[in-house]
């Protein structure tokens, strides 16, 4: 059985499971340095030119799993000497060449860069400034562009090269959405894991004596883990020291009834759930950041339940995001999560504390509405607050523009900017697909949405407002009225 799309995720889940296993073990401080030798036992080299240069890289991994770099606030880093295979030369002749005596390329070079032997076009990389314009002009097309995978893939414009032609991530641009880690195929860009955290917690909880640790799962959980059922998963949780497994879908119904009072109240608005996209309209369209949604996103909304009931609890975020290792530090969230874990480090965790999921009965999971989880695809948040504007009856409609990947989040910003994007809402995810698209999902594909909303038809509340009636519960207010989303305010 294959749980991970690529070798890359393979490898730091390895990495994942030992620190998990030690750790639990209370042998991590004195077994640390055995660990690369455990991933590369040798005596052959795998991945790199001599086990040396692999082990020094897994010892690396090793620090970013424990944390890395405190002192920067950016979820991802990069190894520098991971980052070595690269092409170093971003435009190349080809043998299209022909050797022609227009020289167009050499004419439309502003460096000088360009010369001829045997009368075929050269590039000198030490002068090219790396415009295009020589590929543009070539007659033959001769001449191509290779870009690396993490700046190709960085929507966000926060990755280029350093003088030694390594990766640089500027935190400045970062929105932290972590594609760079997915795309990168050295796995020379790795996301920072608190998992060493949590297992803490989950220790000095003593079994929830005291204090209780609840586990809030993001719906996009049902695409991952195809292995066993989603009950058994919750069990799993259950049985990794968890007192309690809540879904945020819950939270996204929350979210979704604050949303569309919002909304009501305002011409224009732009969605708060994705906080890579929140950052990355605060950084570049910060004219449009007024128009951000101030209804804090489902991840915060389910954890300030929880701790709206059980002050002493600890909230432990599991989803597909990279980002949200950086949200949940925010100053704005007021603490209301206490860790954050990714998919890939739930099941470095169930296998370093030997957990069978598979062997599991059902654990018990419902209490979210149809809408609440299907906000983890694309077009989830718009149809959520489509639904709870229309159920208040105010007649006001709304006109959503669902942008699919950070391209077209730009785009949508850029004609919103203008005065010329006809809609009234703006759902932004950065992650293709949405969250279930999240650069730390096990495994990315098309079955995803499928599979969440075959999810989201199972639940017992077919709509907000019938999940929203736990909320009220909860809440203590359970004579609050249920039909205007104002309610929940």
């Amino acid at each position: 059985m294959r749980l991970f799309d690529t070798n890359v995720q393979e490898l730091k889940y390895r990495v994942l499971r030992e620190i998990v296993r030690l750790e639990h073990a209370g042998q991590l401080e004195s077994k640390l340095a055995t660990i690369p030798k455990t991933i590369v036992p040798g005596p052959k080299a795998t991945m790199r030119c001599c086990i040396y240069h692999e082990r020094a890289i897994v010892e690396e991994r090793v620090r970013i799993a424990m944390g890395g770099d405190t002192s920067d606030s950016c979820p991802v880093e990069v190894i520098d000497i991971a980052c070595d295979e690269c092409p170093t030369r971003r435009f190349f002749v080809t043998d299209l060449c022909r050797g022609c005596i227009a020289h167009r390329c050499h004419a439309a070079c502003p460096a000088g860069a360009i010369s001829f032997e045997n009368h075929k076009a050269v590039i000198d990389s030490n002068k090219c400034l790396e415009c295009g314009k020589c590929m543009k002009v070539c007659p033959y097309g001769a001449i191509n562009e290779t870009q690396r995978p993490c700046i190709r893939g960085c929507k966000a414009g926060a990755i280029s090269l350093d003088e030694e032609r390594k990766a640089r991530i500027d935190s400045e641009k970062c929105v932290g959405c972590g594609t760079c880690v997915y795309q990168c195929p050295f796995g020379a860009i790795v996301d920072k894991s608190y998992i060493i955290d949590l297992l803490r917690m989950l220790r000095e909880s003593q079994d929830g004596k005291k204090f209780k640790v609840y586990a809030a799962i993001a719906p996009s959980i049902v695409s991952q883990f195809s292995y066993a059922r989603i009950g058994q998963i919750v069990s799993g949780i259950k049985q990794a020291g968890f007192h309690s497994v809540v879904e945020v879908a819950l939270g996204a119904d929350i979210t979704a009834a604050k949303e569309a009072k919002e909304f009501c109240e305002k011409d224009f608005l732009l969605s708060s759930c994705c906080p890579s996209f929140v950052k990355y309209v605060e950084i570049n369209y910060p004219g449009l950041a007024e128009n951000i949604s101030t209804t804090a996103s489902p991840m915060v909304e389910i954890a300030k339940l929880i701790k709206s009931t059980d002050p002493d609890a600890k909230v432990v975020f599991i989803g597909p995001c990279v980002s949200k290792k950086s949200e949940f530090r925010l100053e704005k969230t007021g603490g209301a999560v206490d860790c954050v874990i990714t998919f890939e480090e739930l099941q470095a965790l169930f296998d370093g504390l030997d957990i069978d999921v598979e062997s599991l009965s059902d654990g018990e999971l419902d209490n979210a509405s149809y809408y609440g989880r299907i906000f983890a695809r694309t077009g989830g948040v718009s149809a959520a607050l489509e639904h709870v504007v229309n159920e208040s009856g105010g007649g006001k409609k709304v006109k959503a523009e669902v942008c699919d990947g950070l391209e077209q989040c730009r785009i949508a910003l850029l004609k919103a900017g203008h005065g010329r994007l006809d809609a009234n809402f703006i759902e932004g995810m950065a992650c293709e697909g949405g969250c279930v698209g999240g650069a730390a999902c096990l495994s990315h594909g098309p079955k995803s949405k499928s599979d969440v909303d075959n999810y989201a038809r199972q639940a017992l509340e077919s709509d907000v407002r019938g999940a929203l009636k736990v909320f009220g519960s909860l809440a203590g207010a359970p004579d609050a009225p249920r039909s205007d989303p104002q309610s929940v305010r």
